[in-house]
């Protein structure tokens, strides 16, 4: 994902803004991370740097 793409996602549920908590990058592309609403604190998984924005209820979990 782009860290460009911050200035236009927002958070599915209430559009508010989200945060972008990295944890790999390679230059400007953040590969693994998390984005996290500003107003309902619901986290947001960016895996192989795609930003998942789906709901919470709409996420397939994976087993442990």
């Amino acid at each position: 994902m782009k860290e460009d793409l911050m200035e236009i996602i927002c958070c599915p549920l209430d559009k508010s803004e989200l945060e972008l908590e990295a944890i790999q990058r390679d230059d400007d592309e953040i590969l693994e991370g998390r984005l996290v609403c500003t107003e309902c604190g619901e986290e947001y998984p960016i895996e192989d740097g795609i930003p998942n924005l789906l709901p919470p209820d709409m996420r397939e979990e994976t087993p442990a």
